[in-house]
């Protein structure tokens, strides 16, 4: 076994052994234990780094959007309380659906501000924004506050764009528009309103922000699959000229 006096094995002679640089030697100038301070300082370096990796893993950005997933279904539970119409249980399901929302604002910016982004917040952000607008969607749709064409556009957009984000992501990142978030604000009032029981001028307001919404959903969802296009095509021609650079 590496780093074990040959005096131990029952042999007389010194067999070299690859033990730790820093390593002791023992009596009559035999090796030490393998157990030096360069093997000891790769283990704790390797074992820090872990430590470290699976620490940011719980960074304040990563825990506000596993709260967002977890009010998922909360939100639904509280939404469809007492047959979906209960004036106060739609108030505390408003409320949820406003946490959620706040949350997404302050976790993509805490992120990006304390250098908190992990391979987890990449993909969980995305999946907990469209969770917790899809599950309201779907719901209002489902107890006939709002046309099932207006959840059907919205959430074909988000998908298509996210696929679409995929389907170029070799080429480069389609960045966050302006508009985007215009039809992010939008839809999260436009929804957030719907979910309270509103009546009278509340109840019309609501139509006219969910139709900005829609609009917005529309015209930033086309000018993504511009940029995608375009993104594409510019990065299928830097191929093409670094292909025929190497010839």
């Amino acid at each position: 076994m590496t780093g074990v006096p040959a005096s131990a094995a029952g042999g007389t002679g010194a067999t070299p052994v690859t033990g730790g640089t820093g390593g002791t030697s023992g009596p009559g100038g035999k090796p030490g234990s393998g157990t030096g301070a360069s093997g000891g300082a790769g283990a704790g370096g390797k074992l820090g780094a872990a430590v470290v990796n699976q620490a940011s893993l719980w960074n304040i950005a990563n825990i506000l959007t596993m709260v967002r997933l977890v009010l998922v279904p909360g939100f639904v539970f509280l939404l469809l309380q007492d047959g979906g119409y209960d004036p106060v249980w739609r108030a505390w399901a408003w409320a949820a659906f406003a946490v959620a929302m706040i949350t997404d604002v302050f976790d993509g910016h805490l992120a990006r501000t304390y250098n908190l982004v992990t391979d987890f917040g990449k993909i969980a952000d995305p999946i907990a924004d469209k969770a917790i607008m899809g599950a309201a969607l779907i719901c209002l749709s489902a107890l006939g506050d709002l046309p099932w064409w207006v959840t059907g556009v919205i959430l074909f957009r988000e998908l298509g764009i996210t696929l679409l984000r995929f389907w170029v992501i070799r080429h480069g990142v389609i960045p966050a528009s302006r508009g985007g978030k215009m039809k992010t604000l939008a839809q999260g009032v436009a929804v957030g309103m719907y979910v309270l029981a509103l009546t009278g001028p509340l109840a019309t307001l609501r139509f006219w922000v969910m139709t900005v919404a829609v609009v917005l959903t529309v015209a930033t969802g086309l000018d993504y699959v511009r940029q995608a296009v375009v993104l594409r095509r510019q990065g299928l021609a830097a191929e093409r000229a670094e292909a025929e650079s190497g010839r």
